[in-house]
């Protein structure tokens, strides 16, 4: 039995789904390919990948109707890689249900990446496990949920509780881009628009986190978008 993980490439383009294909099933992946939002909805429901990537300019119906009509009924991971970069339409992909954005032309160690940390987040009891996990440790640094402590290089950090609130929300999704509306909403309330406070709080949190704010590598910024707290170093 074949336990590599399963991944629905969904691209019209020939010549880039063929690209993605050799890439993954040298790295020993398995591979399915849809070229059309409803071929790919289809396999999905049949299939059951264990992550889908999905182009969002697709010949019958854009991407974003297919993530819309995925998180339906499941809750695979989508990383959307696509040529379009603009700021909207990455923020509505995320939010809507995408766990991940790649821009055309990406790296491919960038994509495999991507896809591992996907994966890795994928199933229901890891998921859990990791929200019920006393700590989690990222490189040099430790975040303690049960004592309520964050730990760099043997050193407490000393946090104010909003910018615990926010650490925590970043490593309970780590390795996802979270939206700005995202953290708001769950910092703040739903009713609440704190971009000002959040870039601020983010700004003091890096000082004291990072070696080089301007060079984060805990936490890193998807500009226009969002943060994202790096899983690995």
């Amino acid at each position: 039995m074949n336990l590599n993980p399963l991944i629905l490439i969904v691209d019209d383009e020939e010549g880039i789904s063929n690209f993605i294909s050799i890439l993954l099933a040298a790295n020993e992946f398995n591979i399915l390919k849809a070229y059309t939002g409803k071929e790919a909805i289809e396999l999905a429901s049949s299939r059951c990948p264990d992550l889908v990537l999905l182009d969002l300019g697709l010949p019958d119906m854009d991407g974003i109707e297919v993530i819309k009509t995925l998180r339906q009924w499941m809750e695979v991971p989508i990383i959307v890689v696509s040529a379009r970069g603009n700021e909207r339409e990455k923020v509505e992909a995320l939010d809507i249900g995408a766990d991940d954005y790649i821009v055309k032309p990406f790296g491919t160690a960038e994509l495999l990446a991507r896809i591992r940390t996907g994966i890795r987040h994928s199933n229901k009891s890891g998921k859990q496990e990791q929200a019920n996990a006393e700590k989690i440790i990222i490189g040099e640094l430790e975040i303690n949920y049960e004592k309520r402590l964050v730990i760099l290089e043997g050193k407490e950090l000393h946090f104010t509780p909003i910018e615990y609130k926010l650490i925590v929300l970043l490593s309970k999704h780590i390795g996802k881009v979270l939206t700005y509306d995202f953290i708001m909403k769950h910092v703040w309330g739903p009713y609440t628009n704190e971009i000002h406070s959040l870039r601020v709080n983010m700004a003091n949190m890096r000082r004291k986190l990072e070696v080089n704010p301007a060079e984060p590598k805990y936490i890193v910024t998807e500009v226009g978008v969002g943060y994202r707290m790096m899983e690995e170093l």
